[in-house]
């Protein structure tokens, strides 16, 4: 089974503040199974745009990847930081090999 993956690109206005929604993400995050395989770092932009910060996290699965966005735990986290914050996210199913 393929893995699942989130890939975030996003801007903060208030760092302060966006630490409350990492502090809540954690929880529903842990409980899918998510696993941060890129989180801030530095970066170089070498075609398109770019964005301050960019995670990606890995699930077991595609379709816990898409239930862990969709619970109303991740969903109580992301009220956090909707107005501090600007960005785009994918949720992706990762090549399984054949």
């Amino acid at each position: 089974m393929a893995k699942g993956y989130w890939i975030a690109r996003v801007d903060v206005r208030d760092v302060e503040a966006y630490q409350a929604y990492v502090r809540a993400n954690a929880a529903p995050l842990g409980r899918y199974g998510a696993r941060f395989l890129v989180r801030g770092g530095d970066h170089v932009v070498v075609e398109g745009s770019g964005r301050q910060r960019n995670v990606v996290l890995e699930f077991p699965s595609y379709q816990e990847a898409v239930d862990c966005y969709h619970s109303p735990e991740y969903q109580d986290a992301k009220a956090l930081r909707d107005g501090i914050s600007k960005g785009d996210l994918v949720i992706i199913e990762g090549y399984d090999i054949p």
